[in-house]
Formats: C-alpha cells, structure tokens, sequence
C-alpha cells in the first residue's frame, strides 16, 4: 500500500491509501480514520460507500464523522466508489460505470473484467484493513443513496458478516426504479432473476438474519418518489417482521448537508452494536 494523505483530525489520524486490488484488476484508492484509541487497542470498523460520481474524499471531506468515531473508537474506511482507469470500462452518463458501480458483481460485458465491487467490499477490503491496521473483526456498514443501498443489500445478503447496518437515502428497490433498471441492464443482463439479490426488498423475503436496520430520508429529497421509495422498504419489513428504524426528516434533502446532520446517531448506532 501507498499513503497518500495522512492528517491529524479529533486525536487521530485521518489517511488515504492507494492499492493493487486483485478483485478489481486496478489499482483503488481507500480512506480510513484511525481513532485516538487505535493507539492502544484494536477496535471495531465501519466501512461506508458513498453514492453516484462519488470518490472516496466525499464522506471524509463532508460527513464530519471524525468527531463521533473518535468520541466512540470506531474505525471509519471509504473506499471509492467504483473501479478507475483507463483500462476501466466507462460511460458518459454520470449514473453507469465509474463513480457507479452499484457495489455488484458485473456479469455482462465490457463491465465483468473489473466491476467487482462486492467482492472488494466484502472480502478483500477487509482482509486489507484488519492485516495492517489494529482492527478487530467487529465489522458495521453503512452509506448513502447508492452506497446506502450496497450497504443494505451486502448486510443482508452474508449473514453473520456485519454486527450493524445502517443508510442515508438508500435506493431501496433498485429493481423498480430508473437508476437500477439501467445500472442492472448494463451490468447483469436483461433477466430479471439475477437481479434479486441486489435489491433489498427482495433480499427482505429470504433473509436468514434479522440484523437491524437504520434508515434516515429527507422529505424534501428531489429523488424522494422516483429514485429512492423509502414505502416499499417499509412495506418489504413489515410483510416479514425484519426491524427497522425508519426515520423521515422533513425539509431534508439528498445532499451531504442531510448526511452531516444526522452521522453521529449513526456512528453511535453502530458503536453500540459492534461493542455489545
């Protein structure tokens, strides 16, 4: 790994890294917030993803979730959103391929060489993270818009992985809305079958876990009825009793001014969780 930034925030550090992924096939930049008491002990981690055209400087530059993951030791990593370069397949449109790689595993052409996000998020970040850093294996996962809805359907589709899960703005039910309808066609195919287990409110039908959920959504959210139908989760949870906690704010919309308002209860959700 290569650091690239490293900077002192809240008694800790705040650091990016760049790195080889081998599930990618490019090289990935990732950031993590080390707490003041990353000193002394390993400590639970809380992996965020960001949502379309982010990188992985949004949630750390704008969030101010430092403060709270030093108050309650939590390690915080972002990485970015997608696979990047000039060997990465691409597309003009700012909601289909980097910067929105929907945290799927792409089945389809041009995309299938290096869009692995699920398996990156999964499985090789963390394995990353709790070989160099002082991480115990108490993991949280969370995000926004797009990546609150990685962050849902990867809770939900490897049971026992995650202690805690939680999202801002989720896109819910990808399989009935614009943005997942196109991102899924591109990266999975016409058949509508293999599109399930990204979409939590189907994922809700068969989960074998009841992890919690925390969701946060802004009424005043511009993607509120087109994009993001916080109802039908509500509706997927109440059809098989699976907890949530379902928080609508008024006047809020889909930008990080929401995010900033509200990541300190998160953050102390997830403490709570992954310490008990």
């Amino acid at each position: 790994m290569e650091r690239l930034e490293h900077r002192a925030c809240f008694g800790g550090w705040q650091d990016v890294y760049r790195h080889e992924s081998s599930a990618l096939g490019c090289a990935m930049n990732f950031a993590v917030y080390l707490p003041p008491q990353a000193e002394q002990e390993r400590l639970p981690v809380l992996y965020w993803l960001s949502g379309l055209t982010c990188t992985e400087q949004n949630f750390i530059t704008k969030a101010g979730a430092q403060r709270y993951a030093a108050e309650h030791g939590v390690i915080v990593v972002a990485p970015d959103t997608s696979p990047r370069g000039e060997s990465v397949a691409d597309d003009p449109a700012y909601d289909l391929g980097q910067g929105a790689s929907f945290y799927l595993n792409a089945t389809e052409q041009p995309w299938a060489a290096h869009y692995r996000m699920r398996d990156y998020v999964v499985d090789e970040l963390p394995a990353l993270v709790e070989a160099h850093f002082p991480a115990n294996d108490a993991r949280g996962i969370s995000g926004h818009s797009m990546g609150g809805h990685g962050a849902l359907t990867i809770a939900l589709g490897n049971p026992g992985r995650y202690r805690s899960v939680s999202a801002f703005s989720p896109i819910v039910a990808p399989a009935q809305v614009p943005w997942g309808e196109k991102a899924f066609t591109a990266y999975l195919g016409p058949d509508r079958a293999q599109w399930m287990r990204h979409d939590t409110t189907e994922l809700l039908k068969t989960a074998s876990e009841r992890l919690p959920l925390l969701v946060d959504q802004g009424e005043g959210d511009e993607f509120l009825s087109s994009q993001l139908r916080p109802d039908l989760l509500r509706a997927a949870c109440a059809a098989v009793g699976h907890p949530l906690t379902l928080r609508l704010h008024a006047g809020y919309d889909h930008s990080y001014y929401f995010v900033v308002s509200f990541i300190g209860e998160h953050i102390a959700w997830h403490a709570r969780a992954m310490k008990g």
